[in-house]
């Protein structure tokens, strides 16, 4: 890839760059404990970014010679190499980060990249199924079992239980994927789900989603006995592959696979039935502070860009509460 021989390149052209981003990652990956996705994705941003500096400025270029205009420069050429405007501001957001830190550290006065605009982003809402549609989705998934359905996944049990995690305690696939066997505290009727910064959070598990995982676990069970093999995964890949736990790559391909079987949309993926949640679970009258801590978003803002309304629905709500909106 490109941007790996631009990394390569700044490797051996820019020491002290070198040292002040390895110094950086150090921090986000043990201070702020950032996800592993986050971590790679800006330690891939931030050597393409100082593999600009060193061919534009020279090997011996200093965080004190950058000021704003060259930044702006360097987005340029990302447009120029036809990236989308997220990913500039993904590429934005790691150097203003890094930027930030070698001003809190003294390495500069000030942080230049706050001056750089944050391109504006298109504000797509996510196409999301209805409530009827994924509950015919799993529906038809319970007390199935391999072989029913030549054309279904070969664990459907498994399958039932990702579906009904992903949409009944709208978890994200990375924290779906991370859930070990004891994290299910049936005690409590809930889960223990660790989040984006290793963070921790408790969701409720419903009578659905629980059944699934109780059909499933014996089969797990027997699976690891058959294979004399141990793991603290709740979900297994079939066939005990590493260590046994099952990938976000993989889940993906479930949910797609699935997503088609039963007449979904093509574009449907994990993520969307963390949208699903969050919004059926507004359409029926939750709180959104509740969802938020649900979904473990740090800002509302975030859980309201996964949770909209219809302009039905906010005309129904309006003529519902506002004092003065009926006669």
């Amino acid at each position: 890839m490109k941007q790996a021989r631009e990394a390569e390149e700044f490797l051996v052209g820019a020491p002290e760059i070198l040292r002040l981003v390895a110094e950086y990652m150090a921090v986000l990956t043990a201070e702020r404990a950032a996800s592993e996705h986050t971590i790679r994705a800006y330690q891939r941003e931030l050597h393409s970014f100082a593999a600009f500096l060193t061919k534009r400025c020279g090997s011996g270029v200093t965080p004190t010679q950058i000021e704003h205009p060259v930044i702006r420069e360097y987005l340029g050429t990302l447009y120029e190499k036809n990236l989308s405007k997220p990913s500039v501001a993904r590429a934005l957001a790691a150097i203003r980060s890094w930027f930030g830190w070698l001003a809190r550290k003294g390495h500069i006065e000030q942080n230049p990249a706050r001056l750089v605009a944050t391109p504006k982003l298109p504000k797509h809402l996510p196409r999301v199924p209805g409530m009827e549609q994924i509950n015919q989705v799993l529906d038809g998934m319970a007390g199935q079992t391999a072989g029913d359905k030549p054309e279904e996944t070969a664990w459907p049990e498994r399958d039932r239980v990702i579906l009904e995690l992903l949409y009944d305690c709208g978890i994200r696939n990375a924290e779906l994927v991370g859930l070990n066997l004891e994290d299910i505290q049936w005690g409590n009727e809930c889960l223990l789900v660790r989040g984006k910064g290793r963070k921790e959070r408790y969701v409720p598990i419903g009578d659905a989603a629980a059944a699934a995982i109780r059909a499933y676990l014996p089969q797990r069970a027997q699976k690891l006995a058959a294979a004399k093999r141990a793991s603290d995964a709740l979900l297994l890949n079939a066939r005990l592959r590493g260590n046994g736990r099952l990938t976000t790559r993989s889940v993906g391909r479930i949910v797609k696979h699935l997503a088609l079987t039963h007449g979904m949309a093509v574009d449907v993926h994990p993520h969307t039935l963390r949208h699903a949640f969050g919004t059926h679970m507004l359409e029926e009258g939750a709180d959104l502070r509740a969802i938020q801590e649900i979904l473990g978003h740090a800002r509302l803002s975030t859980t309201q860009r996964y949770t909209h309304l219809t302009s039905g629905q906010v005309a129904a709500v309006y003529d519902r509460t506002h004092p003065r909106a009926k006669d």
